[in-house]
């Protein structure tokens, strides 16, 4: 009897170790190995998370979408270690300037997303045009160069019942639409 209480003991133990195991490696799934913010994956849960809670609660709550513009040249330009130094930097900033209960990710190369809990649409676009800015503003200083990037944003509230893919892309489209605005608002050089 002593054995059998004995094997069983053990059993529960490794169980209890595989669950572990299992939490964990499911998490380290979730997160960008590079920034240690949610990946893709994680972040499309969060959103999906954000949207169920919105509508339970009648709270409002944004997505947005971020794109770094000018990236590409300094990882041509100066190499790979100084692309993912300028990541890091990105996810920094964004991780210094959202609240406990929001959500940060990226989405994929010099692509970020941000799960704004409890905005409202008119905040959301505040501080999605905030995040751009501090990161446009903010050179991130990398084997004694300050690589500059700039950021482009766009904003989706959440609205019932919506799908977190198609929400994604539209904050998506905002950015587009933001970064056809500003190129069209720069002055075009003088010959």
């Amino acid at each position: 009897m002593r054995l059998l209480q004995d094997d069983q003991s053990a059993l529960v133990r490794r169980i209890e170790e595989l669950e572990q195991r299992l939490a964990k490696a499911e998490a380290l799934a979730e997160r960008d190995p590079l920034t240690g913010v949610l990946n893709r994956r994680g972040f499309m849960r969060a959103l999906e998370q954000a949207i169920a809670f919105a509508d339970r609660y009648q709270e409002p709550a944004a997505v947005v979408f971020l794109d770094l513009d000018g990236f590409k040249a300094v990882n041509d330009g100066y190499g790979h270690a100084a692309g993912d130094a300028v990541l890091k930097h990105v996810t920094r900033i964004l991780m210094s300037n959202v609240r406990e209960s929001d959500s940060v990710g990226r989405l994929g190369g010099d692509e970020f997303g941000v799960v704004l809990a409890r905005a409202a649409p008119d905040e959301a676009i505040r501080k999605g045009e905030a995040l751009a800015a501090l990161i446009s503003e903010t050179p991130c200083l990398f084997a004694g160069v300050a690589h500059r990037v700039a950021a482009s944003a766009g904003t989706r509230s959440l609205m019932r019942a919506d799908d977190p893919e198609l929400a994604l892309a539209a904050a998506d489209e905002a950015m587009y639409a933001d970064k056809r605005a500003r190129r069209l608002s720069r002055p075009m050089p003088v010959f």
